[in-house]
């Protein structure tokens, strides 16, 4: 009797506040839910807590609703949204969690000022962080046989279906695949965009304690766990607040709403009459390669992309280059603020990397030489070092930039795992970083390679989960030869478990630092081996993966024997470049060579959030921006 007055007590004061939601759990198990496998519902905890550790209820209360719009209508078998209206429960007193309507106006229904209304005949979907002492015995034996991720310190997410019946009672079901798949989406988009929303201080009543937003609406691509996806399928999730928020049309944009593959050549009269680049700064024309600058700037009137000094260059562009690829510039530049961070808080414009630098008092200093043509003079991996990671990143303040630590509170019934991250927000949350901090500049690097070893190359992750090593192949390194303290990260990120050697092959190792070995950390080893890819393979362990970032793979002759070798010994390998036009020709560099792309182009989830926008073209291009694969 005394431990369950003690469970009792614990209801009671944990929904002492503002009144509760509908209730306690209502004893669904997920394990009950047909067609769902152990690994999905593995993620779907892990997603959870994700989304905990954000915080949402710090800003957000049942009055903020937000619409969410998970791919297409008929991905779903009703041919429509599932529960296309949220609200986030708990945050002033209550059970936390959030609540899935069918529609606005069901959520109006059931939101009262101090708790939750029973409405007769409104189903929702509510997901409810429990303490683990509250949950029904099945819940707990659920967690404990599978080992699933804790949200905080000991609270676990209940997902159960409530319908509130014309007598007043509650009913409860457990939510079917298909209701689960919209939750996860939901839960992974969220975590990412709930803290860009930005208060609106005139907004709302004067007497009103709820907190405002400014109207809000962004997308973000999800990746559907390996163990459902149909070959790592990418889904896209819009959230917007409040619900029916949708994109302005830019007043610039000439483009249709169906873009087509290539364009239609221009009439000559069109190039009497070119759009002027609105950009200000410095380019040089495709054609010419002529500086041009700010309004003297002449852009191609269809895809608004390519910049020319004259009519007649546009005219000579069209028909030697610009013809066969204008349609696919056109969709690439409609992307330009869908691909847009907005997260951080610092300068993101690298046209010209000493003044980006220089704002941020890093310029000429440690790691961030190489950000810049300052020490071009400097062979790569021979920066000379002070020594202390205060030093490599450039003397940034002691919280701006990740500790040489490991992570902590990232173990399971005392088991650890490598730590799965699903993009850069969740990354600096995790490390207690400011977004004006800007080390995922240089991050990005080891972050994508620990990124296609944990969530695009299933036979690396397993090897890492079975607390293996992985050896990995990464060819034509540059900057990331001086950057060897970033790697570490690396290391934390595996939490414990598994062992990578990266081997770095390629002809800017310098001779004197060919065939050394490095220890970063406990778990990563680097080998460098200076000299081409194909003829030092013979004498380098085999590779599980072989990465090459930002690769430029249409440009240079010299991939082809490397191409040759990897399709022969069938290795997955990863490549990336800087936006879906370099990678759309590297795919025909890729087929060409008889390889079979098994991923395709992929924006890159920890790509640079420094954008360059390049000399000619206004095109979205980041460090490791998308991502393509073989052989996977």
């Amino acid at each position: 009797m005394d431990l369950h007055l003690k469970d009792l007590f614990d209801r009671f004061q944990e929904q002492f506040g503002s009144g509760p939601g509908l209730g306690p759990g209502s004893g669904t198990c997920l394990m009950k839910v047909e067609g769902v496998a152990p690994n999905f519902i593995k993620s779907i905890f892990k997603a959870s807590a994700a989304l905990y550790r954000t915080d949402p209820w710090r800003r957000l209360r049942p009055g903020h609703f937000f619409g969410i719009r998970v791919g297409k209508d008929l991905d779903w078998s009703a041919k429509k949204q599932l529960f296309p209206c949220v609200q986030f429960i708990g945050g002033d007193g209550g059970d936390i969690g959030f609540n899935m309507f069918r529609s606005e106006n069901d959520a109006k229904k059931m939101t009262g000022s101090r708790e939750t209304i029973r409405v007769p005949n409104v189903e929702l979907l509510r997901v409810t962080y429990e303490r683990e002492s509250l949950m029904f015995p099945s819940n707990r034996k659920m967690i404990k046989s599978l080992s699933l991720e804790a949200s905080g310190t000991d609270r676990f997410p209940v997902i159960d279906v409530a319908r509130c019946t014309s007598s007043g009672d509650m009913q409860f079901r457990d939510p079917s695949l298909e209701e689960l798949r919209f939750v996860y989406a939901f839960m992974r988009a969220i975590s990412l965009v709930h803290p860009l929303l930005q208060v609106d201080r005139e907004g709302g009543p004067k007497w009103s304690k709820l907190m405002h937003f400014e109207p809000f609406i962004e997308t973000v691509d999800v990746q559907w766990p390996p163990e459902f996806s149909k070959g790592y399928d990418l889904v896209a999730v819009t959230v917007s607040h409040p619900p029916g928020q949708v994109y302005e049309e830019k007043a610039t944009s000439t483009a249709s709403s169906t873009p087509t593959k290539y364009a239609e050549p221009p009439k000559e009269d069109a190039f009497d009459d070119v759009k002027v680049c609105s950009n200000a700064g410095s380019r040089q024309c495709a054609m010419c390669d002529k500086e041009v600058h700010g309004e003297q700037s002449l852009c191609c009137g269809q895809c608004r992309a390519m910049v020319y000094c004259s009519p007649i260059c546009q005219k000579q562009h069209w028909k030697e280059t610009h013809k066969s690829m204008c349609g696919l510039y056109k969709v690439m530049m409609e992307k330009e603020e869908e691909l847009a961070m907005k997260i951080f808080m610092f300068p993101c414009a690298a046209d010209q990397p000493c003044k980006w630098l220089e704002s941020l008092d890093i310029h000429q200093k440690g790691m961030w030489r190489r950000r810049c043509s300052c020490y071009s003079h400097c062979p790569f991996g021979l920066l000379p070092v002070k020594g202390g990671l205060w030093d490599s990143w450039g003397g940034l303040d002691d919280e701006d930039y990740p500790r040489d630590s490991p992570f902590h509170n990232h173990l399971r019934d005392g088991i650890s795992s490598p730590i799965l991250l699903s993009g850069w927000l969740e990354y600096y949350n995790l490390r207690s970083l400011p977004l004006s901090s800007p080390v995922a500049d240089i991050l990005s690097h080891p972050l994508t390679v620990y990124h296609i070893l944990t969530a695009l190359s299933i036979s690396s992750k397993n090897l890492l989960l079975k607390g293996r090593e992985v050896i990995l192949h990464y060819l034509g390194p540059e900057g990331e030869l001086d950057w060897m303290p970033a790697f570490a990260e690396v290391g934390h990120l595996l939490n414990g478990l598994g062992n990578i050697q990266i081997v770095m092959v390629g002809p800017e190792v310098p001779t004197n630092l060919s065939g050394t070995t490095s220890g970063i950390g406990s778990r990563v080893r680097v080998n460098l081996v200076r000299g081409v890819y194909q003829e030092e393979a013979t004498y380098l362990p085999t590779p599980h993966v072989v990465v090459a970032l930002n690769c430029g793979l249409d440009s240079y002759v010299s991939w082809v024997g490397a191409l040759d070798l990897i399709k022969s010994r069938g290795t997955p390998a990863f490549f990336t470049d800087q936006n879906e036009i370099s990678c759309t020709n590297a795919k025909k560099v890729l087929r060409s060579a008889g390889l079979h792309i098994t991923l395709p182009v992929t924006p890159n989830p920890f790509r640079s959030p420094v954008k360059n926008q390049g000399t000619s073209c206004n095109l979205p291009s980041y460090s490791n921006g998308f991502v393509l694969g073989v052989n996977t």
